[in-house]
């Protein structure tokens, strides 16, 4: 099955520093009886060229990949369009948001969601005035 890179249509509220193209990484994810494991297609990206950010219940990816240069050659056919990347997720309280961890290699980002575990019952003392 042949994947084309999808342009973002309206791109994460986020102010953009680059005139780039942003592209949708396509994503799996996986849900197992402790984590969500979610596995985006970012290529081009390293560790050092990923953000993510959790703010309001709101996970976004970000990751820009440079063109590569070869010296001494000019581009003069080129299947392969370079741009950055960007998706958001909403995701639920059940989701331990500290414990969150993830990776990055030969282009593809697996995060860990680990589930939070159930809030206990409290009992609140009542005292007397």
């Amino acid at each position: 099955m042949a994947m084309e890179k999808q342009q973002a249509q309206s791109p994460v509220e986020t102010e953009r520093t680059r005139n780039r193209r942003i592209f949708v990484p396509p994503v799996d994810i996986f849900e197992a009886k402790d984590a969500t494991a979610l596995i985006a297609d970012m290529p081009g990206v390293c560790e050092k060229s990923v953000n993510i950010t959790l703010e309001k219940n709101v996970l976004t990816i970000t990751g820009t990949v440079e063109p590569e240069q070869h010296e001494g050659y000019s581009c003069v056919y080129s299947e392969y369009d370079v741009g950055d990347y960007q998706r958001a997720f909403s995701i639920s309280d059940d989701v331990d948001k500290d414990k969150i961890k993830a990776t990055v290699k030969n282009g593809v980002l697996r995060l860990t969601l680990p589930k939070a575990e159930p809030a206990k019952a409290k009992k609140i003392p009542v005292r007397a005035e």
